[in-house]
């Protein structure tokens, strides 16, 4: 028997400064059986970056074909594509078709630095890619947050990131490894 998808659920009240977005979002999380609390963290990391009414989480590591977010027009076209971890140049190249701006944000330390070492080449070529790394350390701040219902606040001000329950606070400053040409 398959094992099943763990569902985590989070209110998220974000207060993007850089954007000047205020909201708040309830958001509903399926943490695939094979994916760790860090990754799905980044994943809401990743929806307060960018969060927008129509962003919103897809099946993510049960459909290749799919980001682990995704950000589509009124019109049906895919204006973002957000992936996290280390994917294949060539489903970033396939991706970069398809949306309008791509986003990748690694988190892995040595294992993201190996991977932008290896694809880099690659990925310079494409303009509409960005691409971000987050702190090893900060992931394990950023996890500890993890509770089956959360109630989170995320500010973000000058590119540091902040998300917090009430009673602890993972700090984190993206660095960019890529911008878009764009």
């Amino acid at each position: 028997m398959a094992l099943k998808a763990t569902v985590f659920k989070a209110q998220v009240q974000i207060s993007d400064m850089d954007r000047h977005y205020y909201e708040s979002h309830v958001l509903t999380l399926a943490r695939h059986p094979s994916e760790t609390d860090a990754r799905m963290m980044v994943r809401l990391l990743a929806f307060c970056l960018y969060a927008d009414p129509q962003l919103a989480f897809t099946k993510g590591l049960s459909a290749d074909d799919e980001p682990d977010l995704w950000q589509h027009s009124l019109s049906g076209d895919i204006e973002r594509w957000i992936e996290v971890g280390q994917p294949d140049e060539r489903r970033l190249r396939k991706a970069s078709g398809r949306a309008r701006e791509v986003v990748v944000i690694t988190y892995a330390g040595r294992a993201a630095d190996l991977w932008w070492q290896q694809n880099s080449d690659a990925l310079e070529r494409l303009r509409n890619l960005r691409v971000m790394d987050l702190d090893s350390s900060a992931i394990l701040a950023l996890s500890s947050l993890v509770e089956r219902s959360m109630d989170l606040q995320c500010t973000i001000d000058g590119g540091e990131v902040w998300i917090g329950n009430g009673r602890e606070t993972a700090a984190l400053t993206p660095s960019i490894r890529k911008s878009c040409a764009d």
